[in-house]
């Protein structure tokens, strides 16, 4: 899972999001209640599970709160922190509060300030048995009604589904942002099926090593349930293919396990996207979805326009499923989508520009298939018989990577890609081209090496020459028959595959080109594989390779009754983001040098910045120094450092990461040192060694 925010929200999101600083807490005393200036109360309470460790909650109680008045109650259940979070949560929860719900943000077992030893990863079987105990327990206080809704993004979203999936009595609906149903092929750990490193995953592994505040206590107790835990990265990159260790949480298995009315929202620009039109497709449950031109964030934050006022919609479907009243929404369009217009490369956009429509489903489109021909065109025409060429360059890549490197986001302009990649051009349109819907490549291939990945992307060239990015995918060669049982490729065999692009809208314009770049790495995003090769593509009569393009329906219904523009939200004093590096929230690319001797090259990504709190501040820091030689593809390597410093009650303690992961032609090497230190004195320090072989 990945999550950051537009503006000065990515502040806050860095320290809880990339670092799930976590703490064990010794005497379990509530911190005295806050009031805000709108007469929210915050209140922690502390929750008990069957083995006797406590999670702490805030609950954000609304105005003129009655304890003998029945209020429906909204969960979010992160861990992230919810005491420095609360700079961020107040403002987006008091919209919901204010209108007469409970918000409760409780912190999952190990993290934040709850007890316990830290949870064995993301999406664990602890982190959902404690869930439904903590339904139980909110359904069951005396101020509720019963009826628990569940509202989230990324790892909110996500554990919304799992425990649905998992059917605890008293929740009712869940509200669904940015996550997705197929944890292996579209979380941050192997995209496509294909070695990742996220700055993500990369930075979670030493914030789960912070104790919490306001004491940030460091004894025996924080060394074993905390500090001295396994990295996480370290047990994903063992799981190198699908299987029960991902599909534990993936609801693609089954979507009959999700029988109460489920809200997804997702993000054009969000690389978890293709959740939206599978669970339209498959969900046998009352349902409504959002799909608007946004990144990994929330609706009402995003940046480029358009963002949009989501929450009253939520309030009102909120107000249905746990209040019972019949206010129409049921009856309003089920499924609102933007329809994305071509825009340029790069990062500098102020607004996307497109169009809202309304549906009651996935539009239903035409196929059109556009064949890849000898003289690298695309055209409707069976094509005469070729064979093209690639030679492996490992380096090849870092623009279609993107500024934080997955299927997301907005990339910069193409051409240096497509220099070493094969590309094929559509004559230069003399009408508008509209699609929606998952692009697939059908293509015949072979390689003189037993490894190779074929990544494919989908492109707008402008009359000026310029490329966007529309969409793309990758597909693990050895995965071509099965992700869970890999195999080698022959070198003298040929392999016809077929790889579903990510979805996408897109209006292709007249007097621009469509283009569909083939290339075998996209490094740094995707793991170099291992062996210089050359690749062949074939076409023609008996091996037809060609882009099959979804194309929008030709009558489409605007969207009838528009968004309404965002809400002022309120500020919670005490909260404040000094400074940032980047707008993202991740250390994005900064520099990249090229060895031309050695035929190597380097990209360093970087973060850092400072954020106040009422306890203190924390500040941070992330390098992340990406290394490929095209000569030895095998030798990639990444070394990271991440560091949070942490100004409170007259210390100055930082914590770090230190991570060298390189690989050669059989396996990955793993070392990890994390590590305290105060006054440059190395308070406790402990090492992680691995080979990891490559399956």
């Amino acid at each position: 899972m990945k999550k950051y925010f537009s503006g000065t929200e990515n502040i806050y999101y860095l320290i809880f999001y990339l670092a799930f600083l976590s703490t064990p807490l010794h005497t379990q005393t509530p911190q005295p209640p806050a009031l805000t200036p709108d007469s929210i109360t915050i209140r922690e309470v502390f929750i008990r599970m069957p083995d006797g460790v406590k999670l702490a909650a805030d609950l954000y109680l609304p105005p003129r709160f009655s304890a003998n008045h029945h209020y429906p109650v909204i969960l979010e259940y992160l861990p992230y922190r919810k005491d420095e979070s609360r700079g961020r949560r107040y403002p987006f929860y008091s919209y919901f509060v204010e209108r007469g719900y409970i918000f409760a943000r409780v912190d999952i077992r190990g993290t934040g300030r709850s007890e316990g030893h830290l949870v064995d990863g993301e999406y664990s079987e602890q982190e959902q048995q404690d869930g439904e105990v903590v339904i139980d327990w909110l359904a069951s206080q005396p101020y509720s009604n019963g009826n628990i809704g569940m509202l989230g993004i990324s790892w909110g979203g996500f554990n919304g589904l799992h425990m649905a999936m998992r059917h605890p009595p008293a929740l009712k609906t869940i509200i669904s942002l940015m996550s997705t149903d197929d944890i292996y092929q579209d979380d941050v750990h192997f995209m496509d099926g294909i070695m990742h490193l996220d700055a993500y995953e990369l930075g979670m592994d030493v914030g789960n090593a912070v104790p919490g505040p306001p004491d940030f206590t460091t004894d025996s107790s924080w060394y074993a349930n905390r500090f001295d835990t396994e990295p996480w990265l370290l047990k994903y990159k063992r799981e190198q293919t699908d299987g029960p260790f991902w599909d534990r949480a993936s609801l693609n298995e089954d979507y009959s396990r999700i029988d109460i009315p489920t809200f997804v929202i997702g993000g054009w620009y969000d690389g978890y996207r293709d959740f939206i039109p599978r669970f339209l497709k498959h969900a046998d449950v009352p349902f409504k979805a959002i799909l608007g031109p946004w990144n990994h964030t929330w609706p009402h934050t995003a940046e480029p326009e358009p963002a949009i006022e989501w929450r009253d919609v939520a309030v009102r479907w909120f107000d249905h499923w746990l209040q019972g009243i019949e206010n129409g929404i049921m009856d309003e369009p089920a499924f609102i989508y933007y329809q994305r217009d071509h825009h340029g490369p790069g990062f500098e956009l102020s607004e996307i520009p497109g169009q809202w429509m309304q549906d009651d489903q996935w539009p239903a489109t035409r196929d059109t298939t556009l064949y890849l021909t000898p003289e690298h065109q695309l055209g409707g025409l069976m094509p005469d018989t070729f064979t093209h060429h690639l030679t492996y360059k490992a380096s090849v890549g870092i623009e279609a990577s993107g500024s934080v490197m997955w299927w997301g986001d907005w990339a910069p302009d193409q051409r240096p890609a497509d220099a070493y990649s094969l590309v094929y051009d559509s004559p230069v349109l003399t009408e508008a081209v509209s699609v929606i819907g998952f692009p697939t490549l059908t293509i015949w291939v072979g390689a003189d090496a037993p490894q190779a990945n074929w990544v494919v992307r989908l492109s707008d060239i402008s009359p000026d020459g310029s490329i966007t990015q529309v969409t793309g995918a990758g597909l693990n060669g050895s995965h071509r028959y099965s992700d869970v049982t890999p195999s080698p490729l022959e070198p003298d065999s040929i392999y016809q595959l077929t790889i579903e692009l990510h979805v996408t809208s897109w209006i292709f314009r007249p007097g621009h080109q469509i283009r569909v770049a083939i290339s075998n790495g996209q490094w740094p995003m995707f793991w170099p594989s291992p062996f210089p090769m050359q690749t062949r593509l074939l076409g023609g009569p008996h091996h037809l390779s060609g882009i099959s393009l979804p194309l929008a329906p030709s009558e489409t219904t605007s969207l009838a009754v528009p968004f309404k523009q965002p809400a002022k939200d309120p500020g919670l004093s005490g909260y404040h983001s000094i400074e940032s590096e980047t707008l993202s929230g991740f250390a994005e690319i900064n520099t990249i040098t090229r060895n031309e001797r050695t035929q190597t090259t380097t990209v360093l990504a970087t973060n850092s910045g400072r954020d106040e709190y009422p306890f203190g501040t924390i500040g941070y820091t992330e390098s992340i120094t990406h290394e490929v030689s095209d000569l030895h593809p095998e030798k990639a390597s990444v070394i990271s450092i991440y560091t949070i410093t942490i100004e409170a009650n007259g210390h100055q303690r930082t914590w770090s990461g230190e991570l060298h992961f390189s690989s050669d032609l059989n396996s990955y090497y793993y070392e990890y040192t994390r590590r305290l230190e105060e006054g440059g004195t190395v308070i406790r320090q402990k090492k992680w060694q691995e080979v990891i072989p490559r399956q």
